[in-house]
């Protein structure tokens, strides 16, 4: 089966249960794209019962795609890229202080509290699982999906500022938990004697200060080149080259493509910017294609989440975990929330029970299962990928649809 008939099938499914969810559920595309794709799936299961055909072409489709590649390497930049384009900027310039803790401290900190917390947890219900491989679980599932998070936020009516505290976090934490999670995983591989903490500085300042820099570099020449000419097809062609020939340079060089993503983005996004280098025209163009590629990929990149339930491993213990883990994840998400709202929300005006809601509209998605894909077999890869599919399940489907509820409580 080659790339264009496997895409071909993606995009006719992301189109079929596009249309039943617009037709008939009327759920947010996200969460009721990946709910259609999990049905789908457990009805080829039954069906399998009495002709196989279907189920194998499944799985032969999930077999060719390395979901963590073409998440990581590929989707994720064009996605990021599109969420910071139409990221206010003044907002996120007003929050940054917080952004900025909610995205290095907050991930660290829910990592090694969810890690701590999920070794005890496993070693109750008798599953021997080693502490760093308990890290790995804890750098995995602590970065929140910008992709889900934009996606149900708009519809959920949470207050601007706390909207752009929320997405801004999700912006630049999975890439700073990517970073997290590559460290842990080196020294889970060779072993803390082997990695040392020069070494460690070393990775995170290659890949994030890195990332970004190259960002600036990028967000800096494409809106050089935007303001020297007025033609708006080149235009829109110019940022599509920006995000692809950026996101090559990054895995040349081993710097955050993420990081390198959101930070052109949020430049060539910015409305001083826009002003300068962009007439009208080409400002609608842009912002026209960016939201079909935002689109078209959100609605794959869910088809593929509910399909990636055929690579798990179901056991009872794996599964009773999966459900613990739910509750830990929100309660350590909380823990690492705590300390920068205490600090800022006098002095930025937080919007009251700031907290509760950024724990709640802290969406898991693609990212973490991509992740937990990336694991080997002696780090558990089996057990946490179905502890992961859980929590990502759970808070995509069951946290994305309350949320705007739960904002609506809090503000009365």
């Amino acid at each position: 089966m080659d790339a264009y008939l496997i895409a071909t099938i993606l995009i006719l499914l992301s189109g079929l249960f596009g249309y039943i969810n617009v037709r008939f559920l009327k759920l947010p595309n996200t969460i009721g794209l990946m709910i259609l794709t999990i049905l789908f799936t457990l009805g080829i299961l039954l069906l399998s019962n009495y002709d196989p055909t279907l189920l194998n072409l499944e799985k032969s489709i999930i077999s060719k795609i390395d979901f963590k590649k073409l998440l990581l390497d590929e989707m994720l930049s064009f996605l990021l890229f599109a969420g910071a384009l139409h990221t206010n900027f003044d907002q996120l310039k007003i929050q940054r202080w917080p952004i900025l803790l909610f995205s290095t401290l907050g991930v660290l900190t829910s990592t090694f509290l969810v890690g701590i917390a999920m070794f005890f947890v496993l070693q109750l219900i008798n599953l021997e699982v080693s502490f760093i491989h308990c890290l790995l679980f804890g750098a995995l599932i602590s970065p929140t999906d910008p992709i889900a998070v934009l996606g149900i936020l708009k519809k959920a009516g949470v207050p601007k500022k706390l909207e752009t505290k929320i997405v801004g976090e999700s912006l630049f934490n999975d890439g700073v938990g990517v970073v997290i999670f590559l460290t842990i995983f080196k020294i889970a591989e060779s072993g803390t004697a082997n990695v040392s903490v020069t070494d460690v500085l070393t990775l995170f300042g290659q890949e994030v200060i890195g990332g970004i820099g190259i960002g600036v570099v990028l967000g800096w020449i494409t809106y050089r080149l935007l303001k020297s000419i007025d033609d708006f097809d080149i235009e829109v062609i110019i940022t599509l080259a920006t995000v692809m020939g950026g996101t090559v340079l990054c895995h040349k060089f081993h710097l955050s493509a993420p990081l390198a993503m959101v930070t052109a983005g949020l430049i060539v996004g910015n409305d001083t910017v826009r002003e300068h280098a962009m007439s009208t025209t080409t400002e609608k163009y842009v912002d026209k294609f960016w939201e079909l590629i935002d689109i078209l990929l959100n609605a794959i990149l869910f088809v593929l989440i509910g399909m990636e339930m055929l690579v798990l491993v179901i056991e009872g213990k794996f599964v009773l975990a999966g459900l613990l883990a739910i509750p830990i994840c929100l309660i350590c998400r909380y823990a690492s929330l705590f300390l920068p709202v205490k600090i800022f929300e006098k002095k930025l005006d937080f919007v009251k029970n700031t907290n509760v809601i950024m724990t709640w509209g802290g969406l898991r998605g693609g990212i973490s299962i991509a992740l937990a894909l990336g694991l080997s077999t002696s780090m558990e890869r089996d057990l946490f990928l179905v502890i992961t599919y859980i929590v990502v399940v759970f808070s995509i489907i069951a946290q994305g649809l309350t949320v705007d509820k739960l904002v609506k409580r809090l503000k009365e």
